[in-house]
């Protein structure tokens, strides 16, 4: 099922209803459209049976209430149960208590012989505290009945901005949100509690946000699929750009080779590997297509890099960490060249992480992309938070494009615009995987894309690759669906 690309925080969503509200939406009429869509979606994927709603103290306890009272009305057999004292529910969710005309348990009243779901309507997106001992009694024993739960908004105990889980939390079978998804529904952990995800309709207008503008996105062809490169016919290969790919020594050539063939699927016009003078054989008996030269002085690639107008460098994979590697990276940021800094050129500045930031941030020419995953990200970034606030900080900090790689890969710009990534399958977790992406990001950028759009539309075609090709893929085998996964993105939606 495709949702809305847009990812709204907690304090967004909390925008999108006030904006609602003064619009003439009263707050009872959008509770009553959740409950209703809980208990369609229930409906629609259960077995009528016997169901246990737990209720917490906000307006995800009241949006509980509604469900309730519809599941009752369709015929099944509905047990309520409070987190706190009914009488102490203020507002919509008192409102709706109201319209409930069965009974309310205590916590300690709870049965669970004989029911066939749990809807989880205790805690919302916005919770960030701990689960206290009786809310993480009773979700223990539902996970020890192995009752399926559908949750409300977000599985209790996981906080809907960053994805952060309590040790008590329970996962879901279904969650049901409203109006659009929360960056936690797709940050890990949170997203591994969610079960099957469904954005629900209810009565917020999609006009408001155009005032909320979103910071973070879903990534998807959605989004960048009008800024895909599109060939013409007076077209040649080099005004769809030359890229270079830093290559490194004899027992390392692999990770640029892999790299070098997706920048040349992906969209550069032309691809050479840049070669320890010792390994120049190695590469040039491996490629075809890609284009192979030696370069073994500072001043030899720096001249190299003006003389063959290169348009994006990338440099990084199985170079080493080495005095070649830094320079050679000082080198591409002092040029004109879109950069691309990957592995061993990020770890190369482990001790030294500002001086890579100066080069960045000094750079007149061109734009660089930063492609860490968690381990290179920790070497060179000492930053806290949930994966997309360490993004978007790394982002800042660096004045670079940082794509933070993962299940759940962020790509943030220095002005926090972010996406999440979610469809990357687990077989992309093999060696090369990630040479093959920054191949990709390297292409698309040399074709023509901005770095953010490149870094997006890059890890979106990865893991549509790793989809296509599924369980026992080797790196190798990514470049050969790219032609077909392109062909789709630019013939249409």
């Amino acid at each position: 099922m495709s949702l809305p690309s847009e990812l709204l925080s907690v304090a967004e969503m909390y925008q999108a209803d006030r904006l609602a509200m003064e619009g003439g939406v009263s707050g009872t009429t959008l509770m009553e459209a959740a409950g209703q869509g809980i208990a369609e979606l229930i409906l629609g994927n259960w077995p009528r049976g016997r169901c246990l709603v737990l209720c917490g103290p906000g307006n995800n306890g009241g949006d509980g209430y509604v469900a309730a009272r519809h599941l009752q009305d369709a015929g099944w057999e509905v047990d309520l149960a409070s987190l706190v004292d009914p009488s102490v529910l203020m507002g919509d969710a008192a409102v709706m208590r109201d319209k409930w005309d069965g009974d309310i348990l205590s916590l300690h009243e709870v049965p669970f012989e004989g029911l066939d779901l749990v809807v989880d309507a205790v805690f919302g997106a916005g919770f960030s505290r701990f689960l206290d001992n009786g809310v993480a009694a009773l979700l223990s024993k539902v996970k020890k009945a192995a009752i399926p739960v559908v949750a409300v908004d977000m599985p209790s105990g996981v906080n809907g901005d960053t994805g952060a889980v309590d040790p008590n939390s329970i996962p879901a079978a279904m969650t049901v949100t409203f109006f659009r998804a929360k960056p936690g529904h797709f940050l890990y952990p949170g997203r591994s509690y969610c079960g099957d995800l469904r954005v629900i309709d209810i009565g917020i207008a999609a006009d408001y946000l155009e005032e909320i503008d979103p910071a973070t996105h879903l990534n998807g062809p959605d989004l960048w699929r009008d800024d895909l490169p599109l060939l013409k016919p007076e077209i040649q290969k080099y005004s769809r750009g030359h890229a270079a790919i830093v290559g490194g020594g004899i027992s390392s050539t692999g990770a640029a080779r892999l790299a070098a063939r997706a920048a040349l699927r992906a969209g550069a016009g032309a691809t050479t590997v840049v070669s320890p003078p010792s390994a120049l054989m190695i590469y040039a008996a491996a490629l075809e297509a890609v284009m192979v030269t030696a370069i073994g002085e500072e001043e030899d690639f720096e001249n190299w890099l003006q003389s063959r107008r290169i348009g994006t460098v990338l440099i990084g994979p199985g170079n080493g960490v080495t005095d070649r590697t830094r320079e050679f990276t000082r080198l591409a940021l002092e040029s004109t060249a879109n950069v691309v800094i990957d592995a061993d050129a990020l770890t190369v500045f482990k001790d030294e992480p500002d001086t890579l930031f100066y080069l960045i941030q000094e750079k007149e020419e061109g734009e660089v992309v930063l492609t860490p995953h968690e381990a290179e990200f920790e070497r060179i970034f000492s930053l806290a938070g949930s994966k997309l606030e360490r993004a978007r900080a790394a982002a800042a900090l660096s004045g670079a494009v940082v794509l933070l790689k993962g299940a759940d890969t962020v790509i943030a710009t220095p002005d926090g615009k972010a996406v999440i990534n979610h469809n990357a399958p687990p077989f992309l977790a093999t060696a090369g995987s990630g040479d093959v992406l920054s191949g990709l990001i390297t292409g698309l950028f040399s074709g023509g894309m901005t770095a953010f759009s490149a870094a997006a539309t890059a890890t979106w075609i990865h893991g549509a690759a790793g989809d296509s090709l599924g369980p026992g893929l080797i790196a190798e085998d990514i470049e050969s669906v790219i032609p077909e996964i392109l062909d789709g993105l630019l013939s249409g939606p």
